[in-house]
């Protein structure tokens, strides 16, 4: 579990380390220049899910609670939708103009999802600190950037190449897990 802790808190401070420390963050890139500091932040994020999963594989199971019977449909709906806002943010559909956030709203779902079929210690852990988390990175934009211009509406065919492109990615996952 200390890998787990080690790799949530590593993706935590990741992730913050801008929104947090500013001027620490433009130091860094004053020192080093914005593309090898942009791969420090990568490094650092990529340890953090290494650690996150072996951290997680490690641990002991240790109930918490036991899942609802039959979430698992539930479970894979849910990721569908978690998939297709992991992308809408990046798409050229009208989607993208539908979330100020929709990728960290899309890790709210993916933990959401995960929670309803892993009631073990290690599960609560991981998952419930990525959705805190999420929670907290909207809250740190929103509070920094309150002039969100919502994005023009992109041609319906960016949200079907969107939702195609999405359930590709869903069966590859889906496939591998």
């Amino acid at each position: 579990m200390t890998l787990l802790y080690i790799g949530i808190a590593l993706w935590c401070a990741a992730h913050l380390f801008k929104r947090v420390l500013p001027a620490a963050r433009a130091g860094l890139t004053d020192r080093l220049g914005a593309g090898p500091a942009k791969g420090v932040v990568a490094a650092a994020l990529l340890l953090s899910l290494v650690l996150m999963v072996l951290g997680y594989r490690g641990a002991e199971c240790s109930p918490v609670y036991t899942p609802m019977a039959g979430a698992g449909h539930l479970n894979n709906l849910l990721m569908l939708v978690a998939v297709i806002l992991l992308g809408a943010g990046s798409s050229k559909g009208r989607m993208r103009s539908w979330l100020r956030h929709p990728m960290l709203t899309g890790v709210i779902v993916w933990s959401g999802a995960h929670l309803l079929v892993n009631g073990d210690y290690a599960s609560v852990v991981l998952f419930g600190a990525m959705a805190v988390w999420a929670v907290v990175e909207m809250t740190m934009i929103n509070f920094a950037e309150d002039d969100w211009a919502r994005p023009e509406p992109g041609p319906a065919k960016g949200d079907i190449r969107l939702l195609v492109i999405s359930a590709v990615v869903f069966s590859v996952i889906a496939g591998i897990h």
